[in-house]
């Protein structure tokens, strides 16, 4: 039996794991401050719900990250303070980022976080956390799909120029 046979959990984390899942939490505190700003922001309602979604998402991994860093003993990054809660009203109109803005960084960030996770996954050695990175990709592209569809109804997605074939019918 070697170092890496075994109980996954008892087996020694690579740097790249390591690095991968502190760089992982440092980047969710950010986007979990700074989606809480955003909800500070949004006028829509249903955008406000997907938002809370996306923090719970982002709690979610951090408190799996933050298990599996605390039992390899390795330093946990900072985390910048909680958000007040802001009226809307209460933002000048030229400071506030608009609902369509928003949703377009939400939906730019769970991309970003499905290419994260692909490559967390395809370093590591340690099958506990593999399994781990790919529900979260898993979580991630459904909640991509909501946010597609939210951007779709609500007339916020911009498509690329798009191609019509001679064989298409529209």
């Amino acid at each position: 039996m070697g170092v890496l046979s075994g109980n996954p959990t008892d087996e020694p984390m690579h740097y790249g794991e390591v690095s991968g899942m502190w760089t992982h939490l440092f980047t969710n505190n950010g986007l979990i401050a700074g989606y809480r700003s955003f909800i500070n922001h949004a006028g829509d309602q249903d955008l406000k719900k997907h938002i809370e979604q996306a923090i719970e998402g982002l709690l979610n991994e951090n408190q799996q990250i933050l298990e599996i860093l605390k039992a390899n003993e390795v330093g946990i990054p900072p985390a910048p303070p909680d958000r007040p809660n802001a009226n809307l009203e209460n933002i000048p109109v030229g400071a506030r980022f608009t609902d369509p803005e928003i949703s377009a960084s939400v939906s730019k960030d769970v991309a970003m976080g499905l290419v994260a996770c692909s490559q967390v996954m395809g370093q590591c050695i340690r099958e506990d956390i593999a399994m781990m990175y790919g529900q979260f990709h898993l979580a991630k592209a459904q909640f991509g799909l909501k946010m597609l569809k939210l951007n779709k109804e609500k007339g916020w997605l911009i498509p690329p120029p798009l191609h019509y074939s001679k064989n298409t019918d529209c």
